[in-house]
């Protein structure tokens, strides 16, 4: 079966969309749309898994504890296990895809 990670992007929604795309016990893909959303503030992300995040349509900024990343499409990041990062900003006027690639 064919998907396209382009289709069914909503036009307004208010919160983050997270869908699995696949899912096995030592790997877990998912596509997430923002527009305009970030993590909320004082809240930092601390995964139990390997993030590997590849911006596909929209731009990004991404906190480290020490170092902010700008992303435009086509840029991916490696986020090992337990390394504290939050999303600062999304662009708010169109959505920001990503594939998120969660593993071991």
């Amino acid at each position: 079966m064919i998907s396209n990670v382009f289709s069914g992007v909503p036009d307004l929604f208010l919160e983050e969309l997270f869908q699995s795309l696949v899912k096995t016990p030592h790997v877990r893909v998912e596509r997430i749309i923002s527009r305009g959303h970030t993590t909320p503030p004082g809240e930092w992300y601390d995964q139990e898994q390997n993030e590997w995040v590849l911006l596909i349509k929209g731009a990004a900024k991404v906190r480290f504890e020490n170092d902010l990343i700008e992303m435009k499409p086509g840029d991916f990041i490696d986020i090992p296990a337990h390394q504290r990062h939050r999303v600062e900003w999304t662009t708010p006027d169109e959505a920001t895809i990503w594939l998120a690639v969660f593993y071991e």
